[in-house]
């Protein structure tokens, strides 16, 4: 028996329509538009205004009692018509006008590792003296918490961008939007802004033992241990011990300055890329970050080795998100992403 032919649209062909639209528009804007600076205002002529569903609705309502109107000669239905016109009309206005004016700006992104979301902070400032309602951000993936912005205020949205290998994750495109007033159209516009977040590798789940700890005399001496023969002052550097800073030294020239002390006993781990039993670079980098976390944890002292790159031991915050960017950035060669 022969299929009859459908004279309607498959069920897939509108989906597919919609996203070829979506697409087209997007380039569209970008070719128009252009790249964004990280601090943008947004002019008229960026933002965009349609009806949404509820505002279709309420045109053909207000349609068809401007017909019964005019079939009735009703001169109450007239101006029942008219105000539901004129209201439509200044929720138009108000909803563009909510968003003109606004000032947005990126506000950073901290490092991720792989398979975390990216949070990409975004600072909207309402410079005017007019209050603005229901601002959120959006992406293809993801919407922001709605805020109202008062004349002068600035609040951070945040947006989250999946993620799923090392090295640079890049926001190029994310709308803000609203429907305020009565929900009756949607203004949005779009923003081409070059961001990008630092995502490290993933960390192993299970990972050989570390290398042996070295000793060393005359090293930087642990905040753990106890302290021999003092030597001398140095500079504080981010990491050092609170109880190893010279406060009288600081209470007389303002400077901030760290005890140092020869003699003393330290240990420390080198982990070397050359020396990681691994069947690629990427489980290489997964174990040498599992090896970073656990041993910042302790707060003991460890070296990284790369090709091409050196980390004499240290400890700190600092210390770890250099080792972690270089194992993030291993091979990258664009750094855009």
């Amino acid at each position: 028996m022969s299929s009859i032919p459908w004279p309607f649209p498959r069920p897939g062909i509108v989906p597919r329509l919609a996203t070829a639209a979506g697409t087209f528009a997007r380039r569209w804007a970008r070719k128009r538009q252009g790249m964004d600076a990280h601090v943008t205002r947004l002019k008229p002529g960026r933002v965009y205004i349609l009806p949404t569903g509820i505002g279709l609705v309420f045109a053909i309502m207000a349609f068809a009692m401007l017909l019964g109107s005019m079939n009735y000669n009703n001169n109450l239905s007239f101006v029942l018509t008219f105000l539901l016109a004129g209201i439509g009309l200044v929720s138009m206005h108000q909803c563009q006008r909510n968003l003109v004016g606004l000032e947005l700006s990126f506000a950073g992104v901290e490092p991720v590792f792989a398979g975390q979301a990216a949070l990409f902070r975004v600072a909207i400032t309402n410079h005017s003296k007019n209050p603005r309602h229901n601002i959120m951000l959006y992406t293809d993936a993801d919407t922001s918490e709605m805020h109202d912005l008062l004349p002068g205020e600035s609040t951070i949205f945040v947006l989250a961008v999946p993620t799923d290998r090392r090295g640079y994750i890049r926001l190029d495109r994310f709308g803000v939007r609203t429907l305020f007033p009565f929900e009756l159209f949607r203004s949005w516009a779009w923003l081409h802004m070059d961001l990008r977040g630092l995502v490290y590798p993933r960390a192993a789940d299970v990972a050989p033992q570390p290398p042996p700890t070295q000793s060393a005399q005359g090293h930087r001496q642990h905040d753990a241990r106890g302290e021999e023969d003092f030597a001398g002052l140095r500079r504080f550097h981010a990491g050092d011990s609170p109880r190893h800073v010279a406060w009288k030294a600081y209470a007389r020239s303002g400077q901030l300055l760290s005890k140092q002390f020869a003699g003393a006993d330290t240990s420390s781990q080198w982990f070397d890329f050359n020396e990681v039993v691994a069947d690629d670079t990427e489980a290489r980098l997964s174990i040498l970050t599992r090896w970073i976390i656990d041993t910042d944890r302790t707060r003991a002292d460890y070296g990284l080795r790369m090709p091409g790159n050196e980390f004499p031991p240290a400890h700190g915050d600092a210390h770890r998100r250099r080792c972690l960017e270089a194992l993030a950035l291993f091979g990258v060669d664009d750094n855009h992403g």
